[in-house]
């Protein structure tokens, strides 16, 4: 920033001490509490503001306004958006038309040469005037922008000056005393650019000294706020804001990063270092709690929820859940990454006061990177109590816990994770049948063996037409036949399964987007059942031995699941290279209505 001389200054300390009262009482408190949260903590900000006071946050200037790369003052303006500019503007707009800055210097020592020649200047209907013009200035004399930035720092430190940026000792609640230390500085930054701008001929391109003097004014206060302290009373009136306004129950969620294995619930920095062999997911730190990742580097999904009471347990969709006491030393603590934090919902989110809280931790996908890894954080206040396992089948958390991993724990539904990446993942019925051959199958469903047709010319033919006609596609496969149907259903009709299984056994299994599925087992031409799990049903001792340890009650992975079953019925699944095979030989038929 430009240096200017003491002498020069000192001129200027008593016209800009009697201006800035004057110009603050006409800076509105909806706009002052913006710019006064800009040096607060972005998330402390966002909670009592929302996207409104994230000043900082903004990008550069929009629409077709041209920046000048060396002045940051302009990329400051830029950041605050049109709409508080343009309020601030008429605010202020006759205040700075009649101010008298008696005694101003000549600043064209301190000024670049302007340029010479033919001036082009596009700027966006969208831009604000305040903006536009402060552009045009700096376009058309370099260097006047950061000289009032300059000034304006210099007089801010001045001993006549001092006393008018503090916010007075009876202003204790969050939104004045964010407006009282928005307004100061404003009105420091207003003063010094009208000693600067508005005391002497523009160029004539700039009609509106005052919305030059303005925009120009904010980008400096942007500046400056950015870098000036918080007000001391600012952070105990925030507290006691987000205590009156916070309500339970709450949830939120959203993506949380995770280096070397972890993330956490804290009120402060991730420790370096925690120990996870006691349950293997949770381990209790000073002012929160640290959460042992399967993913190494990278982010998990999170969901934050927080009750006045404890919620009603339920471990169906997770291989792990614990519950740990922790004590909150202040409150607000952050679902957070050791390296970044987690998103901004996640951010000061649990109760603003402190005590003891209980957490109950949920993890599932913690041992394959093929599956979606998440976690459910639920928080509510609680005396300390002893941790407490509810379920623990990962196996990490076997060798976290210094426990063999038992034999048999890997799920018989993992053989078919790859189904959620095939052509099958969104709905399909898979059928396998015994004792059958392709044709003779094929009849069963109703297709006819001696018209085969493109499965790609079938596909794009139903999908154009946005049709629902059936149709399959079979491939032998040894001592089986596996039927395809790719977003169809005939295969779980009781008239088609009566037909396959005549001479053996057939099984199929239904899914669809809707989260609906249908499990059906067949023998010797009749149904043995046919039903949506975890409906209970009791078929028999061969679809009992299909269904032993499949837990459905679990709805993670139920295609997975049936498909295991259907397996263990008829002693053959599909495969990832069964459905290759079938779409490389891009023969399949159209099922054809009965008579």
């Amino acid at each position: 920033m430009t240096d200017i001389a003491e002498a020069v200054v000192e001129v200027l300390t008593g016209p800009a001490a009697e201006a800035v009262p004057v110009i603050a009482a006409r800076i509105p408190p909806g706009p002052a509490a913006e710019l006064g949260r800009i040096g607060a903590p972005p998330d402390a900000a966002r909670s009592v503001a929302g996207f409104r006071g994230a000043v900082v946050a903004r990008g550069q200037v929009r629409g077709g306004v041209a920046t000048p790369a060396e002045s940051p003052v302009l990329g400051a303006l830029g950041a605050v958006g049109p709409l508080l500019a343009e309020r601030l503007l008429g605010a202020l707009e006759l205040t700075v038309s009649a101010l008298d800055m008696a005694g101003v210097p000549d600043w064209r020592p301190y000024l670049v040469q302007p340029p010479t020649g033919r001036v082009a200047f596009v700027h966006a209907a969208a831009d604000s005037q305040a903006v536009n013009a402060a552009t045009l200035l700096e376009r058309l004399r370099p260097g006047t922008a950061d000289l009032v930035a300059s000034l304006t720092r210099q007089l801010a430190s001045h001993p006549l000056v001092v006393p008018l940026l503090a916010v007075p000792p009876d202003v204790t609640d969050e939104a004045s005393i964010a407006a009282a230390h928005g307004r100061a500085h404003l009105a420091l930054a207003v003063a010094a650019a009208s000693a600067v701008i508005g005391q002497r001929p523009l160029p004539g391109l700039v009609d509106s000294p005052a919305a030059a003097v303005v925009g120009v004014a904010i980008g400096t206060a942007v500046l400056t706020l950015r870098r000036a302290p918080m007000p001391a009373g600012y952070a105990t009136a925030l507290l006691e804001k987000a205590r009156r306004e916070y309500r339970l129950p709450r949830s939120a969620s959203g993506p949380v990063p995770v280096a070397g294995h972890r993330f956490a619930l804290v009120e402060g920095e991730v420790p370096g270092a925690a120990d996870f062999s006691a349950n293997g997911l949770a381990a209790v730190v000073p002012g929160g709690v640290v959460i042992r990742a399967g993913t190494a580097e990278g982010s998990v999904r999170v969901l934050l929820r927080v009750f006045e009471q404890p919620p009603p347990l339920d471990v169906r969709a997770w291989d792990e859940v614990v519950e740990v006491s922790w004590r909150a030393a202040a409150g607000l603590a952050s679902v957070t990454g050791p390296d970044a934090p987690g998103g901004w919902r996640l951010r000061r989110a649990t109760p603003p006061w402190p005590g003891d809280y209980r957490l109950r931790v949920h993890a599932r996908g913690r041992d394959d990177a093929d599956e979606d890894e998440g976690y459910e954080l639920a928080v509510w206040p609680a005396p300390a109590a002893p941790e407490s396992v509810y379920k623990r089948t990962d196996q990490l958390g076997y060798r976290l816990r210094g426990e063999a991993v038992p034999s048999g724990s890997e799920s018989p539904e993992r053989a078919y994770r790859w189904v959620r990446r095939s052509a099958l993942s969104m709905a399909a019925t898979v059928t396998v049948v015994t004792g059958t051959t392709a044709e003779d199958g094929l009849r069963a469903f109703g297709a006819d063996p001696a018209q085969p047709e493109s499965l790609r010319r079938i596909t794009d033919d139903v999908t154009a037409r946005m049709s629902v006609d059936p149709w399959v596609a079979v491939l032998e496969a040894g001592t089986a036949v596996l039927a395809v149907e790719y977003n169809g259903f005939q295969g779980t009709d009781e008239a088609v399964l009566r037909r396959a299984s005549a001479g053996g056994r057939a099984a199929s299994m239904f899914w669809n987007v809707n989260a609906m599925t249908r499990l059906s087992f067949a023998e010797g031409g009749q149904v043995l059942a046919s039903f949506e799990p975890p409906e209970d049903i009791n078929a028999g001792p061969a679809v009992g031995a299909a269904l032993d340890g499949l837990d459905f009650d679990d709805y993670r992975n139920k295609e997975g699941k049936g498909l295991a079953a259907v397996e263990r019925f008829t002693g053959r699944g599909i495969t990832a290279q069964d459905l290759d095979q079938i779409q490389t030989a891009d023969i399949a038929f159209r099922i054809m209505p009965r008579p």
